[in-house]
């Protein structure tokens, strides 16, 4: 079954424990804290792969979790790394978050983290020091990342071949290509877009038959712009009329109007006109026909083919190989003077601020601080007392006491809550 949307639900595991342990020797009463550190939450792992080419799974398996983090051991050993979780989609696959688009995957073996395990928590051996030779402190493991995504998917083809229903899109991608879609002699015969490749003159390029649209498909309409985003990643258009259309005109502007009526204006494609069918009609309607075209289609080619009886492919096949090429180069000259800009964390100040909610609660807000308190197990008072002289040493102390807080008041730091002493 085909699909090209689906949601999911994702969470990268949480890091393990850090544990609390001491040596225990013979002949050696009070050994050192030998408590490890706990392992790493498995990672959500997104990558692009060629045995997927539909969304289908993920109608059903919406529920994807990687591996937790193990609880750090005695003996200083660190607790096993969770196993990461590798989510295979198909190329052109987009990951949403709500309205924010938070992957793309248009490069054949890309690879994105899409949400990271958590951190395995420091063991008490980590925080042994000098003036410190006994510390008992362990830290909790990280929660991995969560999210709700949705995915679409956006066919990446060189060529899409686009029209009125029945206007001979699938029975020339059969022709080309080495594609087998369905193909009738009535409207609406492909009810999902088709893929096929085409070897001409030792150059290769994808092409793709995007379903029937109608007046009113980017709108929604008849099959509608569930499949107009496929034409979105398309660098050519095929734009097929049938030669035996009494108005051709018309059927052009149709489709040319719901091109430009889309969420982007798809009509900037390079685009060639292609009359479909001539078998089926005289040489005298065919004329008229191309006559009709000409004073629409401005300066875009127009092509005359049939299919069926393979007259005129190799002209517009060359044709379409050089815009093709022209796309391509343009891409990679895209690519290569794009400014990537890349921030490192280790140099920047920790970022932190205090305001106070409408329920009194006193909110510490800042990406550092909240991992710290995440980490801290409560129950544990010398871990307690670490976060409290995290808050001294960062100056957050001094913000709370100036805001005005009280003993026995809360205070919020990301999910966690506690109280002010």
């Amino acid at each position: 079954m085909f699909a090209d949307t689906a949601h999911i639900e994702i969470h990268a595991g949480k890091g393990g424990n850090g544990r609390s342990s001491f040596r225990h020797e013979k002949y050696r009463e009070n050994g050192g804290p030998d408590g490890g550190n706990g392992g790493r939450g498995g990672d959500v792992i997104v990558r692009v792969s060629h045995n997927v080419n539909t969304l289908a799974h993920y109608r059903t398996a919406r529920l994807i979790t990687a591996e937790d983090g193990l609880v750090g051991g005695e003996n200083e050993k660190q607790g096993k790394s969770g196993a990461d979780m590798y989510v295979d989609v198909p190329l052109g696959t987009q990951l949403w978050d709500e309205d924010i688009l938070v992957a793309d995957l248009v490069d054949d073996g890309t690879e994105i983290i899409i949400a990271r395990g958590g951190r395995g928590g420091f063991g008490n051996s980590h925080f042994q020091s000098s003036t410190r030779q006994a510390p008992k402190v362990a830290e909790l493991g990280e929660p991995g990342v969560s999210m709700k995504l949705r995915m679409e998917l956006k066919l990446v083809a060189d060529v899409g071949l686009v029209g009125l229903p029945n206007a001979g899109k699938s029975t020339l991608l059969s022709v080309i290509t080495n594609a087998k879609p369905e193909i009738a002699d009535y409207p609406f015969t492909t009810l999902i877009p088709n893929l096929g490749v085409v070897d001409q003159d030792k150059y290769t390029f994808l092409v793709a038959d995007i379903p029937g649209l109608i007046e009113g498909a980017s709108e929604g309409k008849g099959l509608g712009d569930e499949f107009l985003r496929h034409v979105e990643r398309t660098a050519v258009i095929f734009h097929l009329v049938d030669a035996g259309n009494e108005d051709p005109a018309g059927s052009y502007k149709t489709i040319q109007k719901e091109l430009a009526d889309y969420i982007i204006d798809l009509t900037d494609r390079p685009q060639i006109v292609v009359l479909t069918k001539i078998e089926t009609i005289d040489e005298k309607t065919l004329e008229s026909a191309k006559k009709k075209l000409k004073k629409v289609i401005g300066k875009k080619e127009l092509f005359t083919i049939s299919a069926q009886a393979h007259r005129g492919l190799t002209e517009l096949l060359r044709a379409a190989v050089l815009l093709v090429r022209e796309a391509r180069e343009r891409r990679e000259v895209e690519r290569a003077i794009a400014e990537v800009v890349v921030i490192d964390s280790s140099t920047m100040p920790e970022l932190w601020r205090v305001v106070q909610d409408e329920d009194g609660v006193f909110r510490v807000e800042g990406e550092r601080i909240e991992g710290f308190a995440m980490r801290t197990d409560f129950e544990n008072e010398e871990g307690a007392e670490r976060l409290r002289d995290i808050f001294r040493k960062q100056g957050i102390a001094r913000e709370l006491k100036k805001m005005g807080i009280a003993p026995g008041e809360q205070v919020r730091v990301g999910a966690t809550e506690f109280t002010w002493l």
